[in-house]
Order: C-alpha cells, then structure tokens, then sequence
C-alpha cells in the first residue's frame, strides 16, 4: 500500500488551489473542521473509525512525477500550480477524535490547521475515509451493544468492494466484533481471523457424514460444522456422532432462527455435548441481534447489513472552513449560511461533560475557546499530527479497547433501537451567539 493518495481528490480542490495561488490568499492560515450535522433517523450516538487509516493516507499524500504528468497531460492546473504540488507536504496541525470515540450531532470530529492550500487538498480523501469506517463502526457498535458480550464475526467481503471489505473489516474490530473472515485485514491491521466452511463444502461430499469427518480430520473437534445444508436434526446427530461431545460449535445458516437454535440448543445438550456452541448467521442486523437476545445462541456472524452500514453506508460528515487569516493577518471565523447546510465558525473544542457517576450527560463544544472542565469531563480532541509530524497512531486492539470503555459511559437509552434524539444533546460556549443550528430538527 505504497502508492500516492494524492488523486484520491475531486478535481475542484486543484482549480480551488490554482486560483489561490494566483491571488495569493492560498497561503493564509485556516482552520477546516469535519462534523455531522446530524444522525441517521433511529441513531442515538455515532463511533468514530478510519482515524488510522488517515493518517495513513496523509503520510502518502504525495504528487509524486507520474501524477504531476498525469496532471500537465489533462490540463487540470497550470505550470506554477504543478510546481507547488511537486513539493507538497502538510506542515500542519490535525487534532481529532480517536479511532472508537462516540460523537454527536456537530462533534469537532476533526480540526485540520494550515494553510488554505495544504488543508483544502485533504477535503475528499479526509471525508470518503471516515464516512465509510464510521459508519461501519457506528452499525457494529449497535450490534456488538445487543450481542450482549456474545462474539461477532464480521464476514461481509463478499458484499462490498474489496478494499472497502478491508477497510469494514477493521472498522468491526474497534466497535466491538471479535474476529473477521478478511484475511487482507487480519494481515494488514493484525486483526483475529477465523472461518470453517461453506455449504459448497458438504455438496462436494457424496454425503454429510463425509463431510464432517474431512473438515474434523483437518481442522480438530474444535471446529464449527454448518449443519442446515440437509435435515438439521440429522445433522446434529451426525456431527456428536463425528465428533463425540468434544465439537466446538455448529452454525445455522437459514430459517427461524430463534426456534431453530433452541431446537438445536435442546438436542445437543440430550446428546452430552453441553458446551458446544451455536453459531448463528443469515443477514443478521442489530435488530435480529436484539430479537435473538434471549434464544439459546452463542454468537453470531454479521455481513452485508455491516458492511453496508445496516442503512445508512455514510455518516454525512463534512469538511468545512470555520476560521481564516484575514489581510490584515488576524484570525477571523467565517460560516455557511445556507438553509439546511449551516455550520458555525470559529476554531472548536471540545468536551465530553460527564456526571459525577461517570455518565455522559453533555457534549459541550466550546467556540474560540475551550470549555472548563468541571473536574469529571473528559477531552475528546487528541493531537493527531503536530507540525506535519504524525504523532496520534494507535493499535486496533487499543482503539476497541477505547471504544468499549466510552460506550460505557453514555446513558443506557443510547442502546435503543427506536427512533428519538441523541443520547446526549450537544451544547455550545464561546463565542456563538446563534442557537444550536445542530438541535433536532422538532427544537429548532
């Protein structure tokens, strides 16, 4: 993963650059924040992924000689631009959320500062990254929340783009799943892997029983056998007769989930094999995950409706310019006003206010300055790159390890799989005088 992201870009920020350079206003010292106007509809909080991958991305952000030629041969900037992109480098500061944190509607998820020219390069791959993995993370984190301390498998690449399957499959990771089928993730990012075998794999066989000996004999009685390809109480008994009490699971693919499971449960612990588990899949989403809390069912493998972002496959983040140098060389804020699309200027910082208990009870946002800790609040912005140098990576392990600790500080009704408002409102302090334009939308 060595090649340049620099035309991982929409063709306006280079034209944006052109005419700033040729103005001279391309240098001025400007602050671009990423936010969310809002959650998706039924949404109570969202997570944060693709931090990593960012910075990843940023550190090959690079108009190396093919893409300077590929440039000169289109036409899309002129001599002097090419020239100032050859030696490109961010010489900025980035401060952000960490991969796992949650965030509200207007959550400073990202402060990009630079100059105009340096920052607004970073607009689309900054966005098409952290819309993909948050939105990923934020439907795993639902389904993680509801499996109730049951293990989820991510296994949708079969249902995505092969490096947005990758890209999903570390995203799973820090909101909670426990192993993906993606073997480019488990290699890229040192994510557990697992996976047994498909039904193609017992219609090789010229019968089940064959079947279940082959993949035993070479995977141990520890393994997991798909047991609805035929008669499913059939198989049940062949796989304890295969195996003895010693099989480490059984996966159903298909049908009444709940009813089947305890079916399942029932003729497994008859037949003495009491700790074998059972696995279920089959387009699961939060919603069967919440359904199925209370069958006989010990994991479960989630795929198209993660990968996909169970709806809604963006978060809605933008990237807009909250504060510039103005020609005399102060900093002033600046903000869109357009109908629907506000956002509010001024440099932001940010808290998470939190009630003596540990709960989080605000999102406090502070404009121009950062809001006072009250002595339980925690700080959500983390400094990510200083003066160009990288300098805010973490582990997946640690990013889930995070995610799972600031899950636990938000009011239970966060879990609610209904429609209703954030789990906790986001306010404002500062320097703004306008009303919260992120409220929802009953309140504004």
């Amino acid at each position: 993963m060595n090649a340049t992201t620099a035309l991982l870009t929409d063709h306006y920020e280079l034209t944006m650059l052109q005419a700033s350079l040729a103005d001279g206003t391309a240098h001025r010292r400007s602050v671009f924040e990423l936010f969310a106007r809002r959650l998706p509809d039924g949404r109570r909080y969202g997570v944060v992924a693709g931090v990593n991958r960012l910075l990843d991305a940023l550190e090959r952000f690079r108009f190396d000689e093919q893409t300077i030629a590929f440039l000169a041969d289109r036409g899309i900037v002129d001599q002097a631009t090419r020239d100032w992109l050859a030696g490109y480098r961010f010489t900025g500061d980035i401060s952000g959320y960490a991969d796992g944190e949650i965030f509200f509607p207007g959550s400073p998820v990202l402060v990009v500062e630079s100059s105009f020219a340096e920052a607004v390069l970073l607009e689309t791959v900054f966005l098409s990254i952290l819309n993909h993995d948050s939105a990923v993370a934020s439907a795993a984190s639902r389904m993680t929340w509801w499996a109730g301390g049951r293990p989820c498998i991510e296994m949708g690449s079969r249902r995505t783009h092969e490096e947005a399957a990758v890209a999903s499959a570390l995203a799973a990771y820090i909101a909670g799943f426990a192993t993906t089928s993606n073997l480019e993730a488990a290699r890229r990012f040192g994510i557990p892997s697992a996976g047994t075998a498909a039904h193609s794999f017992t219609l090789l066989h010229d019968t089940e029983r064959e079947a279940f000996v082959s993949q035993v004999d070479a995977l141990g009685k520890g393994t997991t056998l798909l047991i609805d390809t035929y008669d499913l109480t059939e198989a049940v008994k062949t796989a304890i007769e295969v195996t003895g009490t010693e099989l480490g699971a059984v996966r159903l693919d298909s049908g009444d989930l709940p009813s089947l499971a305890g079916q399942v449960r029932e003729q497994l612990d008859a037949l003495g094999a009491t700790k074998t588990r059972v696995i279920v899949t089959s387009d699961l989403d939060e919603y069967q995950i919440a359904a199925l809390a209370p069958a006989a069912v010990d994991g479960y493998g989630v795929g198209t409706s993660l990968v996909t972002g169970s709806g809604y496959p963006t978060c809605g983040f933008v990237y807009k310019l909250v504060a510039r140098e103005d020609a005399d060389g102060a900093m002033k804020p600046v903000a869109k006003k357009s109908p629907d699309k506000i956002s509010i200027g001024g440099r932001k910082y940010a808290l998470r206010r939190r009630s003596a208990a540990g709960v989080a009870e605000v999102e406090l946002i502070g404009v121009g300055e950062p809001p006072v800790d009250d002595g339980d609040d925690r700080e959500l912005l983390k400094p990510l790159v200083e003066a160009g140098k990288i300098v805010g990576r973490t582990t997946p392990a640690e990013s889930q390890a995070h995610h799972l600790k600031v899950r636990d500080e938000l009011p239970r009704s966060a879990s609610q799989l209904s429609r209703g408002e954030p789990a906790i409102p986001t306010e404002y302090i500062g320097d703004l005088k306008a009303r919260n334009p992120f409220a929802p939308r009953s309140n504004i």
